[in-house]
């Protein structure tokens, strides 16, 4: 398996279900924009007047921590919406960042535009404030493991949300089917690469994980990820890495 930009070739994930009427909706009010590697589509703070549907490309959305360490938040790729908690809210800024890691291609929507259509059809509102509201139980998820369970645990439950998000079931344990460096997983959890170092080092001599000569992590002992940080079992639409 090849590497693209260090994440991997992706394969297709699940993705949240929005009704063909509200995405139809959406796309009708978009036009395209081009992305650029390395650029940010939005950054934290900004005036908030779009929002975005992925059409191509890889783009990480991320927040800055008060110590000035990137938390990264989502991966997200083709048919992910991104922007979207800035919906009905006067004076929005962008609460986090859109870093684009592969080049690719974006549905542009105007914020203020999608909110008129929005209210003039009662059931979409509720669809898309519905589907909004299940984002900031996700984004809350992954904090609380951050702040309740320190800098392992959070590297423990980005283990596992790859692993939903990414996991392929194999004979010997689930194989996380995208390729992340170690900087890469340290920007999940906060953390430094150093720090993520020792851990899955750890991890690896307990036999917990493995990792292969393509890079791919193999979870042989997923219970014992989830008794170390009190796993709730969340279902999979939150306890995901997008």
């Amino acid at each position: 398996m090849q590497a693209v930009n260090g994440w991997g070739q992706m394969k297709t994930k699940r993705k949240d279900s929005i009704s063909d009427e509200l995405r139809d909706l959406l796309e009708s009010l978009s036009y395209s924009r081009k992305t650029y590697s390395s650029s940010f589509l939005f950054q934290e703070g900004m005036d908030a007047h779009e929002i975005y549907i992925i059409r191509s490309g890889i783009i990480q959305i991320e927040k800055l921590t008060a110590d000035g360490k990137e938390l990264t938040l989502r991966i997200c790729t083709e048919n992910d919406i991104i922007g979207e908690l800035t919906l009905f809210s006067d004076n929005a800024k962008y609460l986090l960042s859109a870093k684009v890691l592969e080049a690719g291609e974006v549905l542009v929507i105007n914020k203020d535009l999608l909110e008129k259509e929005l209210i003039a059809n009662g059931a979409l509102t509720f669809e898309f404030m519905k589907w909004v509201s299940n984002h900031m139980r996700i984004f809350q998820s992954k904090i609380r493991d951050l702040l309740l369970n320190g800098k392992k645990g959070a590297l423990y439950s980005t283990l596992i949300r790859l692993s939903n998000s990414y996991g392929v079931q194999v004979n010997d344990g689930i194989l996380i089917d995208i390729v992340l460096t170690n900087q890469q997983l340290a920007n999940f959890c906060a953390a430094t690469r150093e720090s993520v170092n020792r851990m899955l080092s750890e991890l690896r001599k307990n036999e917990v994980i493995h990792v292969n000569k393509t890079g791919h992590i193999l979870i042989r002992d997923m219970e014992y990820l989830r008794t170390q940080i009190g796993c709730e079992h969340c279902p999979i639409e939150i306890c995901n890495i997008d």
